[in-house]
């Protein structure tokens, strides 16, 4: 966990960004990503020259980043550098002058020049240095260098806390899911070592991640068994976006978080043939972004044939079905919309959900969820592929309360420790009224146990499939829920106009008696 002392240090580094005129938090954070990587390359070599010191063997070329007496010289450039001069452990002693004519025209083009190196390299293609002055690079660089991110929990923790100022920031929240949610539907979906795992939207990758945490946490021999181990760090992940800076920050993210070689790629999942894909993940994890309508002719064909639709949220559903392998499961959020709508489309896609595929669940979540970005209803949506259908009861869940207040300024309600879907001790009744994620999650792993037995009054019950396809399949969590309201006893009416007519009596001979009394 980031302590209070690593948070000053970012925030102090932030601070410096922004009074040295980088106002924009997305630009900070996309550099503070390129000077990570470039200190992670250092850190690369060491770790390289440590080994070869130790066993009297030469750093292998492929591991070999600083060339030790090799010169490199960007393209166009009369003059080089020795490699060593690109190290970060070099050139941030330099005077900031100095450093900033290395960094801005030397590092910058090697960074440029490794982009086929890997997963990781190759989104720094289009690298550029936007820091405008030298007293700002040199600030920037003294600042991380004393983060001390000495290892994988700590440099993973530190990127997040980044990433969560770009929504404190106020801008930009769209990226970025609420970790406490991503937490929740990871636990649900409980990844496994030989899945295979996509966000076809993947942003800043925190899906991803959450998924790789849960499978370092719960299944540590995927780390130390050589061909899962393989399989973790080349072939499980996979992330898509279209936008270059988020690319590079969830790349970015996936590497400090211990993933060496994930497959983030740039991709407009909703426009560009997936046939290479089709029906290859086991499980997708997904927030996709909900910008309302495509053209037909500026949608994929194979997503169409799904649904005829425009919609931007129920092609991304279509997709989902389409990338996942029969037995592939899915933890997604879509707007309530896709739940009750009353399209042809919208019927549809829910018809093939209950009928063609297996619908597990529905988590309703509070309007609050994404504010200030957003305050839509949203809902999980959970379900396996089985193209022969198997949806018996449907699991629903009206979480009311994420552990923070509902409004703009998503204020903590609880101590740390009872935030989050995984708490160490049991809520209270005051305290689950605050936050519904343990008990969301504890009555999720019941769902085909003791939630059979729970009436449609409680806070998650099961709805049987007939009941679903009896009402057009809607699926919005009160079409089912009912709710119990405490008789309230009142007085009859005589008896109030009988009370009326004996204060009127009252008041009147109050008043006669008064006129009395004044002569």
């Amino acid at each position: 966990m980031i302590t209070g002392e690593l948070k000053r240090q970012i925030d102090a580094v932030w601070n410096d960004f922004w009074s040295g005129g980088i106002s924009n938090p997305l630009e900070v954070m996309e550099q503070l990503t390129y000077l990570l990587f470039i200190k992670a390359l250092d850190e690369q070599q060491t770790l390289a020259e440590n080994k070869a010191n130790r066993t009297g063997e030469p750093i292998p070329a492929e591991d070999d980043i600083f060339p030790d007496g090799q010169e490199f010289r960007p393209e166009g450039r009369a003059a080089g550098r020795p490699y060593g001069d690109l190290r970060w452990s070099w050139f941030k002693h330099l005077a900031p002058a100095e450093m900033l004519d290395v960094v801005s025209n030397y590092v910058f083009a090697f960074l440029q020049q490794r982009a086929s190196h890997s997963t990781h390299a190759k989104h720094m293609r289009d690298a550029r240095l936007t820091i405008p002055t030298a007293a700002l690079l040199a600030k920037a660089v003294d600042g991380l260098d004393a983060v001390t991110m000495a290892d994988r929990d700590t440099k993973g923790d530190v990127y997040e806390y980044m990433l969560s100022k770009i929504a404190t920031a106020g801008q930009n929240g769209q990226f970025r899911t609420p970790r406490h949610i991503i937490e929740l539907m990871v636990e649900m979906m409980a990844p496994q070592p030989d899945d295979v795992i996509c966000d076809p939207a993947s942003g800043t990758c925190g899906f991803l991640v959450g998924a790789g945490e849960f499978i370092r946490r719960e299944h540590p021999s995927a780390l130390t068994r050589p061909a899962a181990a393989k399989h973790f760090h080349n072939g499980m992940f996979s992330g898509y976006d279209f936008d270059n800076t988020m690319l590079r920050i969830g790349s970015m993210n996936m590497q400090l978080h211990g993933v060496q070689n994930p497959n983030i790629s740039y991709r407009d999942s909703l426009a560009e043939d997936f046939a290479g894909d089709a029906e290859v993940y086991s499980l997708i994890l997904a927030n996709p972004p909900f910008a309302g309508s495509l053209d037909y002719a500026g949608t994929a064909k194979g997503l169409l044939q799904v649904v005829r639709t425009k919609k931007t949220e129920l092609l991304f559903v279509a997709l989902f079905l389409r990338l996942l392998r029969p037995g592939g499961r899915a933890a997604v959020i879509v707007p309530d919309g896709v739940l009750f709508g009353s399209t042809k489309a919208h019927k549809e896609l829910r018809r093939i959900l209950v009928e063609d595929q297996k619908l597990d669940g529905i988590v309703s979540l509070p309007a609050g969820v994404f504010k200030p970005y957003s305050g839509v209803s949203t809902a999980i949506l959970l379900f396996t592929k089985t193209n022969s259908g198997g949806t018996d009861l449907v699991w629903f869940y009206d979480l009311q309360a994420d552990g923070y207040s509902l409004d703009d300024k998503r204020d903590r309600l609880l101590d740390e420790a009872k935030l989050g879907a995984v708490v160490e001790e049991a809520l209270t009744v005051d305290e689950h009224e605050k936050n519904n994620l343990p008990d969301a999650l504890a009555r999720w792993l019941q769902k085909d146990g003791a939630e059979l037995e729970r009436a449609p009054t409680e806070q998650s019950f099961c709805v049987p499939k007939a009941d679903i396809a009896a009402s057009d399949y809607d699926l919005s969590i009160n079409r089912y829920m009912e709710i119990v309201y405490d008789e309230a006893e009142y007085v009859p009416p005589a008896e109030i106009l009988d009370e009326l007519a004996t204060l009127e009596r009252e008041i009147l001979e109050g008043i006669e008696d008064l006129k009395a009394a004044l002569g």
